[in-house]
C-alpha cells in the first residue's frame, strides 16, 4: 500500500461517524438509507462519508436492483492491524506491570 492510500485509510478512519458505518458493515451490507446511525444525519451528508471511505478503498458499492449497496472491503484494515499489532508487546508488558502493581497494593491492604 502506497503511502498516499494509507493516508485516505488513516484520514477515512479518523471520524467516529465513518468507523460506526464501517462497524454496520462489517455485520452486513446496507442501501444508503438503511445505515442505523446513532446521530440523524442528512442524505448529502452521509453520502458524503460513504465517498470517503469508497476513495479509502474500505468500501464497495454495489448495483442491486435500484438500490445501491455498500459492503465492507477490509483489505486496507490489514496493514493498519500488522501495525498496531507491533506495540501489542508494548501494551501488554505496560499492562502486566500495572496488575502486578495493582495485586502488591491489594495485598499491602490486608
Amino acid at each position: 500500500m502506497q503511502v498516499a492510500e494509507k493516508e485516505k485509510v488513516y484520514r477515512a478512519l479518523s471520524d467516529p461517524t465513518r468507523r460506526e458505518i464501517l462497524d454496520h458493515l462489517s455485520k452486513r451490507a446496507h442501501s444508503a438509507s438503511s445505515i442505523p446511525l446513532q446521530k440523524s444525519m442528512s442524505q448529502p451528508a452521509l453520502s458524503q462519508h460513504l465517498r470517503i471511505l469508497r476513495l479509502a478503498g474500505l468500501v464497495v458499492s454495489k448495483k442491486q436492483g435500484r438500490n445501491r449497496l455498500y459492503v465492507l472491503d477490509a483489505t486496507p484494515l490489514i496493514e493498519i492491524y500488522d501495525w498496531v499489532k507491533h506495540y501489542e508487546n508494548f501494551w501488554s508488558a505496560k499492562l502486566s506491570k500495572l496488575g502486578k502493581i495493582l495485586d502488591e497494593e491489594k495485598n499491602k491492604d490486608k
